[in-house]
C-alpha cells in the first residue's frame, strides 16, 4: 500500500510499477506498438487507466505520448497490440465509432472548423443525430426536438466555458486559448465516459490556463474519466491523481506525482542516465583513455 495515498483512494493499493493492474480499469492496453521506418515510436507492453480519476501522461519530447493517444483513439493503426474500453475490444475500431462508444479526445493543435460558428462547431460534437440520416432529414418532426436538445446542451457548455459571448462568431476568429476551450467543450457534447486531452494548456495564457484546469476538475466531478498529456509539471501536480511516464515509446514508471518525482528512472529519462552520479573508477579510467586517444589522434 502507498503510505501517501489518502483514505478512500481507489489507487491506494496499486503497485507503483509500469503496467500495474487497476481495481476498476476503464481502459486496458496490451502490447500496443507502432513503428515509423526503423523507429519504434510506441512500445507499450501494458497499461491500465483507473475509472473516475485524472491520469497524467508525461515524458520527454519524442517519448510517444501523442502517437499513443492517436492509436487508442483510432486516428492511427498500431502494428501490434489490443486495447479495450469498458471491457469492449477497440482494436481496429474507427475513430468516430470509438467516440460513439464514449471515449473522445482533443488535439495538441486545435481542430476547430474555422469557417463555422462556435455554435455550429459545438453541434457537430453531438453524436447519434437523427438529421444525419438522409431520409430522416426530409422529415423535420423526426429531428427538430433533438436539435433543440443539442442546442441547449451546447449553450450550457458554452456558458460553463466562458464562450457564450462568442457563440455566433466564426471559430477561426477565436484566440488560441479560446479555441482550446472550444475544443474541450465540443468534446463534452456527447457526454463521454472518458476524455483524452493532448496538451490542453499548451500556448495558453496563465488566466485561461487556470480556467482550463478548473474545467478539467469539473469534468471529473461529473463522472468523466480524464487522461491528459502535459509538459507543465505544475498542472500535473495540481490536478492529477496518477501519473504515467513514457520514455522512448515505453511506459517506464507509474505512481503519484510525489513518487514519480523521486523515481531515478524518470529522472534519467528527462536528464540523461547518471546525470548526477559520480563516475566509478572504471568509468573514469575509460574516459581518460578515450581522452588520451583523442589527443594522440590530433597530434598524428
Amino acid at each position: 500500500m502507498n503510505a501517501e495515498a489518502t483514505v478512500g483512494d481507489p489507487l491506494a493499493h496499486v503497485d507503483h510499477q509500469p503496467g500495474a493492474p487497476k481495481p476498476d480499469a476503464i481502459l486496458a492496453c496490451s502490447n500496443v506498438s507502432r513503428s515509423f521506418g526503423g523507429l519504434k515510436a510506441v512500445d507499450v507492453e501494458g497499461l491500465e487507466v483507473q475509472r473516475g480519476v485524472i491520469t497524467a501522461l508525461i515524458g520527454p519530447n519524442g517519448a510517444g505520448k501523442t502517437t499513443f493517444f492517436n492509436l487508442i483513439s483510432g486516428f492511427d493503426r498500431p502494428d501490434t497490440g489490443r486495447w479495450s474500453f469498458n471491457g469492449e475490444d477497440l482494436s481496429g475500431v474507427r475513430a468516430h465509432d470509438i467516440a460513439r462508444r464514449g471515449m473522445v479526445r482533443t488535439f495538441q493543435l486545435t481542430k476547430a472548423l474555422a469557417r463555422l460558428s462556435v455554435m455550429e462547431n459545438m453541434r457537430l460534437g453531438a453524436t447519434g443525430q437523427a438529421g444525419e440520416s438522409v431520409w430522416k432529414a426530409l422529415v423535420p418532426p423526426l429531428w427538430r426536438n433533438q436539435e433543440q436538445d443539442i442546442t441547449e446542451r451546447a449553450d450550457e457548455l458554452l456558458e460553463r466555458f466562458n464562450l457564450m459571448r462568442v457563440r455566433n462568431d466564426f471559430a477561426g476568429e477565436l484566440s488560441g486559448g479560446q479555441r482550446k476551450l472550444l475544443e474541450m467543450a465540443r468534446a463534452l457534447m456527447s457526454r463521454p465516459e472518458m476524455v483524452l486531452l493532448d496538451e490542453p494548456t499548451a500556448g495558453v495564457n496563465p488566466v485561461l490556463k487556470q480556467s482550463l484546469l478548473e474545467k478539467v476538475r469539473e469534468v471529473l466531478v461529473e463522472g468523466t474519466t480524464v487522461m491528459f498529456v502535459e509538459h507543465d509539471m505544475d498542472m500535473v501536480r495540481d490536478i492529477s491523481d496518477w501519473v504515467v511516464v513514457m520514455g522512448e515509446g515505453k511506459v517506464i514508471a507509474e505512481g503519484t506525482h510525489e513518487t514519480i518525482g523521486r523515481n531515478t528512472t524518470v529522472i534519467d529519462a528527462y536528464l540523461g542516465a547518471h546525470h548526477d552520479q559520480p563516475l566509478s573508477v572504471e568509468e573514469e579510467q575509460a574516459a581518460l583513455a578515450e581522452a588520451d586517444r583523442a589527443i594522440e589522434g590530433e597530434s598524428a
